[in-house]
């Protein structure tokens, strides 16, 4: 009687070990959750209308779960939102375990249909560096996104800064920041791979969006189950938008943390967020 009941037991938990895993991938390959905020900014010029700004993060293409031919389709949706701009979070590529390996041409290329008015802008990410720096640039070039790392760009009214994911000191931090500044007293936005960078943002810059955090991408209703920065988060006046990203590194999967893309429409006023 003992024996039938713990093989009944073991048959249970092989059983719930299976359907998570197939509830993961499931999760981890579904469409991205379109989210929404806006913010707005103080010093808006009167005569400019309001930027709506798509941000993606955490490619990660690889085998099984994010294929090109996945993220070309995503690419698709991103552009039927007729955005003005486009903004990556970093992570373009990823060598994970339990999965297959996409050359980096190969993975990079479906950039090139996203499509947005005013163009597609990446901040660097840290698998971006460990692919390697000049193989990711050679493959950016025919898909026309920009390259931010540490440098600053006017988008229409707004100054974009880009972050390399690389730095970790403050006074290299305020190296971009003095590029923002150099372009005018204008509104003000940090594009970041990691959410570190956000503790570090003067009252001049007070948006920030990123990603890397994936929004933790297994989730399970246990106690002490540690969480990872998602979604809004503020900190005094300066406000973070994490996305949880489009593919997943470690393992193929995703638990109560779909894939996400965000629209941020800046313009004048005061902010005032929503999920």
């Amino acid at each position: 009687m003992r024996r039938k009941l713990i093989i009944t037991l073991f048959s249970l938990a092989v059983l719930g070990g299976v359907i998570a895993i197939a509830y993961g991938y499931w999760e981890a390959t579904r469409s991205p959750i379109l989210r929404e905020m806006r913010f707005g900014y103080v010093n808006w010029p009167d005569d400019e209308p309001p930027l709506r700004l798509l941000l993606i993060s955490d490619l990660h293409v690889a085998l099984p779960d994010m294929p090109p031919a996945r993220l070309a389709e995503i690419g698709r949706q991103a552009s039927a939102l007729k955005p003005d701009a486009i903004l990556i979070a970093g992570d373009l590529v990823s060598d994970k375990a339990l999965s297959g390996r996409v050359g980096t041409a190969e993975a990079i290329a479906p950039l090139g249909r996203f499509e947005a008015r005013l163009g597609t802008y990446l901040a660097w990410g840290n698998h971006d560096h460990w692919r390697g720096v000049t193989s990711i640039r050679r493959a950016l070039r025919p898909t026309g996104v920009k390259l931010l790392r540490d440098d600053a760009v006017k988008i229409g009214p707004l100054i974009l800064g880009g972050i390399d994911d690389s730095v970790t000191d403050h006074s290299d931090f305020e190296g971009t920041l003095k590029r923002m500044r150099a372009l005018g007293p204008g509104p003000k936005m940090l594009l970041s791979h990691g959410v570190g960078h956000h503790k570090w943002l003067p009252d001049d810059v007070p948006l920030m969006l990123a990603g890397h955090e994936h929004c933790g991408q297994i989730n399970l209703p246990l106690p002490g189950w540690p969480k990872r920065a998602c979604g809004i988060v503020r900190r005094g006046k300066s406000v973070m938008v994490v996305s949880a990203g489009l593919g997943t590194s470690i393992l193929p999967l995703r638990i109560n943390a779909p894939p996400d893309m965000w629209m941020v429409t800046v313009g004048p006023g005061t902010t005032s967020p929503s999920k």
